[in-house]
């Protein structure tokens, strides 16, 4: 039982250190960005997130807002 545990400790360490190797020694390392944002050919095809959708959608004005803007301020 004791040894189980041991070995499965030391293999879980084992599996993150070599994870983090090219973080720890590249002089610029940083996680890889795997969000959708991140990958130019999905930004080249018009594809976002859901969540920038949504954050568009909500900040998103009609042109009656439009209007009211522009009469206030002149």
């Amino acid at each position: 039982m004791l040894t189980t545990l041991l070995v499965t400790v030391l293999t879980v360490f084992a599996c993150v250190v070599m994870l983090c190797v090219s973080i720890l020694f590249k002089k610029n390392g940083t996680f890889p960005n795997t969000h959708i944002d991140g990958n130019q050919a999905l930004q080249n095809r018009g594809i976002r997130c859901a969540r920038s959708q949504h954050y568009e959608q909500i900040h998103k004005k009609n042109l009656e807002e439009l209007l009211q803007k522009y009469t206030a301020e002149n």
